[in-house]
């Protein structure tokens, strides 16, 4: 269920294959015990256009979207496991972020639920 998402400047997948950064997130976000084994999503958006307070500096920006349900004390310990992976795989980058956002039950619909 869970689905996060790396907005970054396209250099990064230079410094670091697409496959050890998915991979470096997904163990990441599994060793909190939050997800079903097997349900985290990963994806990478590498972008070669963009700023970053009139520079072209490096970033990385993660969006977790989760399944409401969890407290605040477990969403602060997923933002800073997968931050603190990615500022051991990217040192010299300065900008690493990430921010938590909750589906609805209420109105999350996938396929097999219709």
């Amino acid at each position: 269920m869970p689905h996060f998402i790396l907005d970054c400047s396209e250099h990064i997948i230079e410094l670091k294959s697409p496959e050890e950064i998915i991979t470096a997130v997904y163990n990441a976000a599994e060793s909190t015990k939050l997800f079903a084994e097997g349900d985290i999503k990963v994806r990478i958006n590498p972008f070669k256009y963009y700023t970053i307070g009139n520079t072209k500096d490096d970033f990385i920006h993660v969006f977790g979207n989760i399944m409401e349900g969890r407290n605040d004390e477990q969403k602060a310990n997923l933002s800073r496991k997968i931050v603190s992976t990615l500022k051991s795989m990217f040192p010299d980058v300065p900008i690493l972020s990430i921010n938590i956002r909750e589906f609805e039950k209420s109105s999350y619909i996938k396929k097999s639920m219709v």
